[in-house]
């Protein structure tokens, strides 16, 4: 039997498009195996939001070759559609896939192994990216939680984003269509269902719908699930979603939303669509509506132009916010990006400094947010895995939660009481 090996790099949305990779290959008679085992073809699912990602797929690249010399190499996702030239000059590669041609990667591979092809690039331009193919978790990839894509592409021109660039406009499917798609996924037996795209909030605003109205659509389905949505713009996280996720424990409490800088001095110069002032009012209307959220934000340090004001704006704003953790990410100079002209570069010691400080300050609200659930109950899904004698599991906060492994617990929603936390995770007993 051939086989194939797969590695996504980046977001959930890559997941969900890896794993139905994965499942094509699959109905095509191929084996999955491990990144680190040899196979007869290796994907490469790529990001390229940070020049780390970039190098990242470069070393994985290269990497495959050693295990495999004979193997085909494909590689796709964002830095594929965007640097299709300089990957398509590495020896190792044999396949470049663009965003609109991601999902023909069992197709053009199984091709090339078969009939020995020379390398070949396939790219279509960014303004002729207006397909959607719908992705999900599937059995390929073993998950507790399934990821599944419910819009794609990105109209937000942020000026140190790349992404638009690579996934071309924002884009959705009618909302009957995801409904069915939800309950496939359901019958398949996922108990949390993640829902993602390049801006999840976005979806339906050029098909007269609305992410309010898909969920209402998915919670027309009766059953013992739970919805959480990856990432949601501050500006897109409407009352009536606020509301829904109050009232229908199927909605987990918790949302995570970027704030990208606290200043709004450098979110003008990002071309965000909100200030500090409606940031803080939503974290507060959240709490005052949903005390038990958990809520994580995305923050950027070293933005060109960010003083020491600047950045301490953004650490007292994150500091005060009742919220559970932060995704602290160091600003990375992208090309073919807006904010890459921009004058007052950080120097990389005073980004990797401020990141630092942001990180110190992650644990201690998430120690915080934890301290606060000591001898409360909690809804955990635990996942399959034997962690020497443990098993870890995701409350609807988003908190990880262990406990003694018992195989019977495995992808059901169980009652945990907290009796222990640390900085990363809780300890519970099964109630």
């Amino acid at each position: 039997m051939k086989s194939v090996a797969l590695h996504t790099l980046g977001c959930k949305l890559n997941f969900s498009e890896t794993s139905t990779i994965a499942k094509a290959f699959q109905q095509k008679g191929f084996a999955i195996k491990e990144f680190n085992e040899k196979a007869d073809i290796y994907v490469i699912n790529t990001c390229t939001v940070t020049e780390n990602a970039d190098k990242e797929c470069r070393k994985i690249i290269r990497r495959a070759k050693r295990i495999n010399p004979n193997a085909v190499i494909a590689v796709t996702g964002c830095f594929a559609q965007t640097d299709y030239a300089m990957l398509s000059k590495m020896e190792e590669v044999t396949i470049v896939a663009g965003t609109k041609e991601k999902f023909k990667v069992p197709e053009l591979a199984i091709e090339s192994l078969e009939n020995n092809l020379p390398s070949c690039v396939y790219v279509s331009p960014r303004e002729q990216i207006d397909n959607f193919n719908f992705a999900s978790s599937t059995d390929a990839d073993s998950r507790t939680r399934a990821f599944f894509k419910i819009q794609d592409g990105c109209d937000y021109l942020c000026t140190f984003c790349k992404i638009p660039q690579a996934r071309g406009e924002s884009r959705s499917v009618n909302p009957e269509y995801l409904q069915e798609k939800f309950n496939e996924i359901l019958t398949e037996g996922y108990k949390e269902i993640i829902l993602t795209g390049v801006n999840v909030g976005d979806y339906g605003r050029k098909i007269k719908s609305s992410l309010y109205e898909l969920l209402l659509k998915f919670l027309e389905t009766n059953g013992d699930y739970r919805i959480r949505i990856s990432s949601i713009e501050p500006n897109l996280l409407t009352d009536e979603i606020i509301q829904l996720a109050k009232n229908d424990d199927r909605l987990a409490k918790h949302f995570h939303i970027p704030l990208q800088s606290g200043s709004d001095k450098i979110l003008r110069l990002m071309k965000r669509r909100y200030n500090s002032k409606f940031f803080e009012s939503l974290i507060n209307k959240l709490n005052d509506e949903i005390p038990e959220i958990g809520l994580g934000i995305d923050v950027i340090t070293g933005f060109p132009g960010e003083t020491d004001e600047d950045f301490e704006q953004t650490y007292l704003l994150l500091e005060r916010l009742p919220i559970s953790y932060l995704h602290v990410f160091t600003y990375s100079e992208r090309p073919n990006t807006e904010a890459l002209n921009f004058p007052g570069k950080v120097p990389f010691e005073i980004r990797k400094e401020r990141t630092n400080r942001l990180r110190k300050l992650s644990e201690t609200k998430r120690a915080e947010f934890h301290t606060k659930k000591l001898g409360q109950n909690v809804k955990v899904i635990f996942e399959h895995t034997n962690y020497d004698g443990m098993m870890k599991g995701f409350s609807s906060e988003y908190i990880r939660v262990k406990t003694k492994y018992d195989k019977a617990l495995v992808n059901k929603f169980v009652n945990v009481k907290i009796t222990e936390c640390d900085n990363e995770e809780c300890y519970g007993e099964v109630d």
